[in-house]
């Protein structure tokens, strides 16, 4: 298991992929759990599967397809992550923010990133969309970071700041898809766990404390990755269920996560769609 990458290990991921395809991608996305249909809308398509990369780590998880797909999409030019590695099946963080700077070598300039969260803010509900303004890197804090090891200067700076992660710009363009769209919305703040098990009541009680309005155990690591080498990032979190925060309440499980996005799906294409028809 890789504790990081050098750009030498990055340019042969790069290089299996230009084999199969020469599309420049403009936008990369990384689909989260339940949310694989949302790479139908893709034209043109070209699949890679992750075994056929090199160091890429393979999805595990009941939802992750485990491919890449690239094409158009509303005629922007893009990469699609049908799935991707948590770090809780085992992968080191530099192995889970690999794909977004392979991304990044591949020509693409912004990234879209969605996963199903649980929803801590209690006027939220189950489908409901949350455009992602700030994180709390829970695990960072504990020390597991991606940029952890000797640092890629052709990619960014030692010390990236996390101001603005999630670009003003791009959630303002989601929020008006959003609303064109009449899809239940809003912004908030995305909690990262290292998983897999799910919170304790305890758990829910102490990150609603915080400041937390979801909870999930993704994305912030790719985040991070995708700002220190210069990417755009929206983020989008489909709300799979509510987290009451008591003993008794009903237990949260993957399955309601999976059926979730049954209805996740439309409405992030549909915010997708839009900002991609914006920019």
């Amino acid at each position: 298991m890789a504790e990081y990458y050098t750009m030498a290990l990055l340019q042969e991921s790069v290089a299996a992929i230009r084999r199969h395809t020469e599309i420049v991608p403009r936008v990369g996305l990384i689909l989260g759990s339940g949310l694989n249909p949302l790479a139908e809308a893709v034209t043109r398509a070209i699949e890679i599967p992750f075994e056929a990369i090199p160091h890429f780590p393979v999805s595990t998880v009941v939802g992750h397809q485990g491919r890449l797909l690239f094409g158009e999409l509303d005629g922007t030019p893009v990469m699609v992550m049908q799935g991707r590695a948590h770090y809780y099946e085992g992968y080191s963080m530099a192995q889970v923010g690999l794909p977004v700077r392979v991304m990044r070598l591949l020509g693409a300039e912004m990234l879209i990133v969605t996963n199903a969260a649980g929803g801590l803010n209690l006027t939220y509900r189950p489908g409901d969309v949350m455009v992602i303004c700030d994180h709390i890197n829970l695990i960072g804090m504990a020390g597991l970071n991606p940029l952890r090891g000797p640092n890629l200067e052709e990619f960014g700076p030692r010390f990236p700041s996390m101001n603005a992660a999630y670009e003003p710009a791009l959630r303002e363009l989601a929020r008006e898809a959003a609303l064109a769209g009449g899809i239940p919305h809003h912004q908030g703040v995305y909690i990262c766990l290292a998983g897999p098990s799910f919170e304790t009541p305890a758990d829910v009680r102490f990150l609603r404390l915080i400041g937390a309005d979801a909870v999930g155990m993704s994305t912030v690591p790719e985040v991070i990755a995708a700002r220190h080498c210069g990417l755009r990032v929206l983020g989008l979190s489909g709300i799979s269920n509510v987290l009451m925060g008591e003993e008794g309440a009903p237990a949260p499980n993957h399955e309601e996560v999976l059926a979730a996005g049954t209805l996740l799906v439309p409405r992030l294409a549909t915010i997708i769609r839009g900002v991609l028809r914006a920019l």
